[in-house]
Formats: structure tokens, C-alpha cells, sequence
């Protein structure tokens, strides 16, 4: 999770947050929240679709689903919308509530259901991915556009994409 991040719109979004307010503690904990709340539905949609869909179609649809992500990892996401003058709510409101946003219909939240459906273990997959974006955000948080300008963006994108295809590729040979 944490690969399939990199160059993704929330690690920009926690970029931009880092620049404009420049408390990174807040943020990390509003980028915290935020993800776990939003990979715990990830991972209840994902496990309510174990229980529901026989388990060759659920093997056929999650092996395409991570090779469609394979595809959807090498595409470089833009950042959609700066925080505007929200700063009335504070760091930590405005980060949860633009992080949540960002990370709804992502890759990593799509990947959440995908592994949730896989495993059926909800808590695992919820700690794993949440840790994953962590991982990923918390660096940028803290150590911001420096990050940016050293990491070969491209490469890694390839990288996930590839992960991202080899676990398609297991799924449906398994």
C-alpha cells in the first residue's frame, strides 16, 4: 500500500497541508484518522462482499480488479482541490475532512476492498493499510517538498503497478 502511494493525490494533498500550516502533528493525526475511518468501510464493504459472492466470481473479480489497479497504479493522480480558507476549522479538521474526501474512490481505498474480500480478516486489513498510508504521508508531513524532488515518482509508479499485477495474477491462478 504504502508504494502504491507514492506520487498519489493524498501524499500531494499531505504535501500542500504541510506547506500551508506547517504543524505537522495535527495533520498527521487528522491524515490518520481519516484513513481508518475510511479503510474501516473500505474493509466492511469488502468483507460483507466475502460473505455474499460465490467464490469463483469473487476470485475473478478480484484478480481483474488488481490487474485494472496495475493499470490505475501508472497513471500520476493531480491534486483535485487545494484546501481553500478553511483554516477556521483548524489543522486538524480541515486535514480529516480533506483527507477522507481525497481518499474516497482512490486506488488505496479500492485496493482496501479488494483485500478485505480476499482475506475476510477485517481488523488486519484495515491496521495494514492504514499503517501503509501512514508510512507513506507521514515522511511528506514532516520532511515535505524535499521528499518530492529526490524520489524517481515514475519508477515507483511502475513498481506498484507491477505489485499490483502480480497480485491479479495470483488471485486468478490460485
Amino acid at each position: 500500500m504504502a508504494v502504491a502511494e507514492i506520487g498519489d493525490k493524498t501524499q500531494l494533498l499531505s504535501l500542500v497541508l504541510a506547506a500551508r500550516f506547517r504543524r505537522p502533528w495535527p495533520i498527521v493525526a487528522a491524515i490518520a484518522v481519516a484513513t481508518l475511518l475510511n479503510h474501516a468501510m473500505a474493509a466492511g464493504v469488502g468483507t460483507w462482499v466475502t460473505a455474499h459472492v460465490p467464490a469463483t466470481t469473487l476470485r475473478w473479480v478480484l484478480g481483474l480488479s488488481f490487474i485494472a489497479m496495475a493499470g490505475w497504479a501508472l497513471v500520476p493522480d493531480k491534486l483535485d482541490e487545494q484546501p481553500g480558507a478553511a483554516t477556521r476549522f483548524g489543522v486538524f479538521a480541515t486535514t480529516l475532512v480533506a483527507f477522507f474526501l481525497a481518499e474516497m474512490g482512490d486506488k488505496t481505498q479500492v485496493a482496501t476492498v479488494a483485500l478485505a474480500a480476499q482475506q475476510g480478516v477485517f481488523l488486519a486489513v484495515v491496521a495494514g493499510t492504514t499503517l501503509g498510508m501512514l508510512i507513506a504521508n507521514v515522511p511528506v508531513v514532516f520532511l515535505g517538498e524535499r521528499i518530492t524532488r529526490k524520489l524517481p515518482l515514475r519508477a515507483i509508479r511502475i513498481v506498484a503497478a507491477v505489485l499490483f499485477a502480480a497480485m491479479g495474477v495470483f488471485v486468478l491462478l490460485r
